[in-house]
């Protein structure tokens, strides 16, 4: 990556902070920021990165301040991005925001992050747990300089040695959330599935886990075409996770780290049926009221349940005086955002219900410039999947050979769910 030098500007261009890492760079170069930062804002051809003589400008704005990376080397840009992304992560970690305010209340802290974080240009400890055992948050030194954690040395840089739990435990989440656009007349527009694999761990020692999914590759490469299984796309996977195992042979093998992470995302661009199948017959009276009859049908098996579903129909603003009648449930009216949401606790696989709305309208009607805003759905189903994934096993290898036990769970949700009305 090879970054040369650090900057922290305020919204003026002043220098807050600084950190020259390798010497390559006059440190006045920073002058000439802001100046092309505006030049390039009034042509209308603002960019992250900016050209300048031989040193390159790389940089991100966050509430006031300019976090700047300067080089004059070839550098990685992705991962430069990353590292000042990381930079601001840990500083909201220290200081709950990054902004002017806090940079100057703590430089002696911020010159000791931005020493551990980066060294010699090149991204080192990056992860605030880490940094947080051997940089204190008041950032006090001690008499005795503390040891660093095994961590910052160690090849495992996310997991600490040492770590004992009296009950060791694995949580496994499967969470998708489906994306929808069905048009007024019934068909699906746009659907695609967003899913992630969350972890909770709590386990003794340096254990590896070894993850198996009903991965279509796999079960082709090995025979089992047939069995059914899901094709993941877009697959992003947590830093601990390695990925030259995965590319031979597609296991998901790696040690975690402790607590609460995300070890893999995943994408799926397929025709989705919609869980929850919406239709609306909206009837307006000549500028006096509007009658809403809305049906929501669940088109999953009879054994999952949809939690907490809501079901947002927009209303025209000047809408007032309405009455509601549901067939399960419970519909109020929310003028503050011109929408009825109707709710229900519980919705079966294979229910059909009915909600009708009826309002005055005083004035002109409005809909002309409002347009018809498309009637929204959140809903969560716990034990189930769209997309078929399934965790085939956990395994949990640790050289102490000690008993854990893995709980997997499977959650489906709405993500951009929405049916266009008439």
């Amino acid at each position: 990556m090879s970054v040369s030098a650090i900057f922290f500007l305020d919204m003026k261009g002043k220098v807050l902070i600084s950190r020259n890492y390798r010497g390559d760079v006059d440190m006045g170069c920073i002058d000439k920021f802001l100046p092309l930062v505006m030049d390039m804002e009034e042509e209308g051809q603002l960019m992250p990165i900016i050209q300048h003589g031989e040193n390159t400008f790389m940089y991100i704005k966050h509430y006031n301040v300019y976090l700047v990376a300067t080089t004059r080397k070839n550098a990685n840009v992705a991962l430069v991005f990353t590292v000042l992304h990381k930079i601001v992560e840990v500083f909201v970690e220290y200081f709950r925001e990054l902004e002017e305010e806090s940079i100057r209340d703590n430089f002696v802290l911020v010159y000791e992050l931005l020493d551990e974080l980066i060294d010699f240009g090149y991204p080192q400890t990056t992860d605030s747990k880490i940094l947080q055992e051997f940089i204190t948050q008041e950032g006090q030194k001690l008499e005795v300089a503390p040891k660093p954690p095994a961590a910052v040395t160690n090849a495992v840089s996310w997991r600490n040695e040492g770590v004992k739990y009296r009950k060791n435990e694995v949580f496994l989440d499967v969470v998708e959330s489906v994306n929808l656009l069905v048009s007024a007349t019934g068909n699906v527009m746009r659907s695609e599935i967003v899913g992630a694999v969350k972890m909770r761990v709590f386990l003794s020692g340096m254990p590896e886990l070894r993850l198996g999914l009903n991965d279509k590759v796999l079960f082709e490469a090995t025979g089992r075409g047939k069995t059914k299984s899901v094709e993941l796309e877009d697959v992003k996977f947590h830093q601990c996770v390695r990925l030259s195992r995965f590319e031979n042979d597609r296991t998901i093998s790696f040690i975690p780290p402790d607590g609460e992470f995300e070890l893999m995302s995943y994408r799926l661009n397929t025709h989705v049926k919609p869980l929850i199948w919406i239709e609306s017959v909206i009837e307006r009276h000549s500028h006096s009221r509007v009658e809403y009859m809305i049906k929501a049908k669940s088109q999953f098996k009879r054994r999952s349940t949809a939690n907490n579903v809501e079901i947002i129909i927009p209303v025209p603003s000047d809408a007032d005086s309405p009455k509601f009648k549901t067939s399960v449930g419970y519909a109020k009216y929310v003028p503050e955002s011109n929408a009825i949401i109707w709710n229900i606790k519980s919705f079966a696989g294979g229910k059909e219900y009915l909600m009708r709305a009826h309002f005055n309208l005083p004035s002109v009607e409005s809909e002309s410039t409002e347009g018809r805003p498309p009637i929204s759905v959140k809903f969560e189903i716990p034990y189930f999947t769209t997309s078929g994934i399934q965790v085939r096993y956990l395994k949990i290898i640790e050289k102490s050979g000690y008993q854990a036990l893995p709980w997997v769970r499977y959650i489906t949700q709405n993500g951009d769910y929405q049916v266009r009305v008439q």
